[in-house]
């Protein structure tokens, strides 16, 4: 479903924009959920993360963001796919660094422009 000149047709990037959001999404629940210092240890800490609401959201993301997964690639070849959705990095990364103080070095930012200037050329040379 590519559109003039090798574009991304609307439909492809909506879920495209959808899966990212949702990765990134999850991941960051899943973080949320993992991260708790009061969590304790062991079997302990398993049941802490069961029973909050971190842990749930971010099986609920993961479960939708599959399903807009096959939607997508239904609509674009497997090797584009893939490599547009490497953006969800960058964004797992991003995110990290403003919602829980991750570190970004030199060499992580390096990277994030790598993968996002390869996402660009992908997505416009279809």
């Amino acid at each position: 479903m590519m559109s003039v000149a090798g574009s991304i047709s609307p439909l492809v990037a909506g879920l495209w924009l959808l899966n990212i959001v949702l990765d990134t999404g999850g991941q960051l629940a899943f973080k949320a959920a993992a991260g708790d210092e009061t969590a304790g240890d062991g079997l302990a800490r398993w049941k802490h993360m069961a029973s909050r609401p971190w842990l749930w959201l971010g099986v609920a993301s993961y479960v939708i963001e599959f399903l807009v997964w096959i939607a997508f690639l239904s609509l674009i070849p497997l090797s584009e796919g893939v490599l547009l959705g490497s953006i969800n990095i960058v964004a797992i990364m991003v995110a990290g660094r403003f919602l829980f103080g991750e570190k970004l070095t030199r060499l992580r930012v390096a990277g994030i422009l790598l993968v996002t200037l390869g996402v660009v050329i992908v997505g416009v040379g279809g």
